[in-house]
């Protein structure tokens, strides 16, 4: 019996490897070892059916786990084949395709299917940090009603299999070294000819028409977010599965708010006697109700006050952030006769009280040490 190859030890990947590691490593022995570099080597082309083989089971997190705790016993009685590729024939394009299968073009799981749709969705601060659901209106393709997705006016008259690429709805051609696949000119890509197509979609199974959905958008969502909806973008046709819907998030400012991650920040401006004496200030919180926030006796500029958990939600978690209160000590403007002369009398008994004042007074003390040569 033959001895089975240690999945990990083939690919020269450690056991903690991640999922980027491991397609890497794929990729760059894949590139080493395909038959179409090395022609005639039989030792190259079981090498490279072994690393397939390893790399179909570690790059799939189910089949890794149960390899990772039963090893190859897990497969037994029809489990993972060697590799899972097609060798017949095949080019390196066969191995980019089944590794970045979503950039090919229109394919889930080696299917064919609608069209993705991109939509962008605006909501406002509040509706952010709460959640809110939308309905948005998209124009999209739907299954033709007149011919049931088929495409065909005679619904007992089944559409033909392409001849020219036998169903596929690609076709293949040899450039050099590389196989290059391009949607079959006869069917257009579809894998299939029609001899009467149907007057309401001219064939194609779909037809254009709005639709209004409803988009459950999570509180905490920040501004960017794209979330996506299966199956709710373009319908493909008869034994097509519909697109995905991408909507993305954009979230507008506020006049109060601001966000850093899930924590808010109000800035809030207190007159110079607040903060000298103190006082206690009320400020909103995002969620429509208030706050007292005491500031104590000589707060100065740009000190925060946390009021915990009032924050945004953390998406896919229970934890919330923090909202901070940022403030501003702010310089009085056009003083009438009677603040002018009593700031004027504050001024003056000022001078010489360095506890009043200890920033300006130690800045000031080495702005003479600098003059005088001692810093």
């Amino acid at each position: 019996m033959a001895t089975k190859i240690d999945y990990y030890a083939a690919l020269e990947v450690s056991r903690d490897a991640n999922g980027d590691e491991i397609k890497r490593a794929y990729r760059k022995l894949a590139m080493k070892y395909h038959p179409d570099r090395n022609p005639g080597d039989a030792q190259a082309e079981s090498k490279f059916k072994e690393i397939s083989e390893a790399y179909d089971v570690l790059k799939d997190d189910q089949k890794r786990a149960a390899y990772d705790r039963f090893g190859h016993a897990a497969f037994e009685g029809g489990g993972p084949g060697p590799g899972g590729f097609d060798f017949g024939g095949g080019g390196l394009g066969d191995i980019f395709e089944q590794m970045f299968g979503d950039m090919m073009g229109g394919r889930r799981g080696g299917r064919r299917s609608g069209a993705d749709i991109q939509v962008q969705v605006t909501i406002t601060f509040v509706e952010a940090f709460a959640g809110v659901k939308k309905e948005i209106t998209i124009p999209t393709r739907v299954t033709c009603k007149s011919c049931d997705g088929a495409g065909s006016a005679d619904k007992d008259q089944p559409p033909e299999t392409c001849p020219s690429c036998h169903g596929a709805g690609k076709v293949r051609a040899q450039q050099g070294f590389f196989s290059i696949e391009r949607p079959c000119p006869t069917c257009h890509g579809t894998g299939r000819l029609i001899r009467n197509p149907c007057k309401e979609c001219h064939g194609a199974g779909t037809v254009e028409k709005n639709r209004t959905i409803e988009v459950a958008i999570p509180a905490g969502v920040e501004d960017g977010t794209r979330i996506r909806i299966t199956g709710e973008g373009e319908a493909g046709g008869k034994g097509v599965p519909a697109g995905d819907l991408y909507v993305h998030v954009s979230v507008e400012a506020h006049a109060i708010f601001q966000r850093d991650g899930a924590n808010i920040y109000c800035r809030v401006p207190v007159r110079m006697g607040q903060a000298a004496l103190g006082t206690e200030i009320e400020v909103p919180v995002v969620d429509g109700s208030r706050a007292k926030v005491k500031i104590p006796a000589g707060t100065q500029t740009g000190e925060h006050f946390r009021l915990r958990g009032k924050g945004f939600s953390v998406l896919r978690s229970s934890a919330r952030g923090d909202m901070y209160i940022q403030v501003v000590v702010e310089t009085p403007r056009h003083l009438s006769k009677r603040q002018r002369e009593l700031l004027e009398e504050f001024e003056a008994d000022a001078v010489g009280h360095a506890k009043g004042s200890p920033e300006s007074t130690g800045f000031f003390s080495k702005v003479k040490d600098f003059f005088e040569g001692k810093l």
